[in-house]
């Protein structure tokens, strides 16, 4: 009987220092992947609110970016450390200055703006396809503001930009409702990384 009630012990024992390892020294989780994206756009676009609320911050007292802020947005697979670019007209100059090491870039644009803005923001667009440093990276277009009367469609601004032509992997395109009311109705989270490009890949909204 004293034989078989040691065995137990030795059994109990050994069960609950198995449960012990297997939940005190399990170890910490693998580390995120982290991938640096430039976000660039015009004065009023909405980045720094889109930003603010991708990171669960208020928005009540944002201001527009005056030089560059950097944000560290964080998804389930990954961290977007997200520096993002005033888009005044004293600022825009400098741009390029802030694209080394960029992994990716996130482009907002205010799709209920005048027909002048729309072309500045496009003509922007444009030369930032073509940089030596960005134009082989994944690019994600938001056209935010989607919920102002005055917002073109999805199709319209992928018309208007003249994206279609631009048709890539590394190309993708959303809409966004960021607007005082609505706010962002998507959110974003990094995708697959395409064949042959480096970065974090295209984003795809959700």
């Amino acid at each position: 009987m004293s034989d078989c009630v040691l065995l137990s012990f030795a059994l109990c024992r050994i069960g609950i220092y198995t449960c012990f390892r297997a939940l005190c020294c399990k170890g910490p989780p693998p580390p995120r992947p982290e991938y640096d994206v430039v976000c660039i756009g015009l004065t009023g676009s909405g980045k720094t609110s889109l930003l603010s609320r991708l990171c669960s911050e208020g928005t009540e007292t944002v201001v527009p970016t005056t030089g560059f802020s950097i944000k560290a947005v964080p998804f389930q697979n990954a961290i977007l450390n997200v520096k993002e670019l005033g888009g005044a007209d004293n600022i825009k100059k400098y741009w390029s200055r802030y694209y080394q090491g960029s992994q990716g870039v996130i482009f907002v644009l205010d799709s209920a703006s005048s027909e002048e803005e729309l072309e500045i923001a496009r003509n922007e667009l444009h030369s930032a396809l073509q940089h030596p440093q960005l134009c082989i990276l994944p690019f994600l277009i938001l056209a935010n503001h989607q919920d102002k009367p005055a917002a073109r469609s999805l199709q319209e601004i992928k018309k208007y930009f003249e994206l279609e032509p631009l048709a890539r992997e590394a190309v993708d395109s959303a809409a966004l409702a960021a607007g005082e009311h609505g706010g962002s109705k998507r959110k974003l989270h990094p995708a697959h990384r395409p064949a042959g490009r480096e970065g974090p890949g295209a984003w795809k909204s959700m």
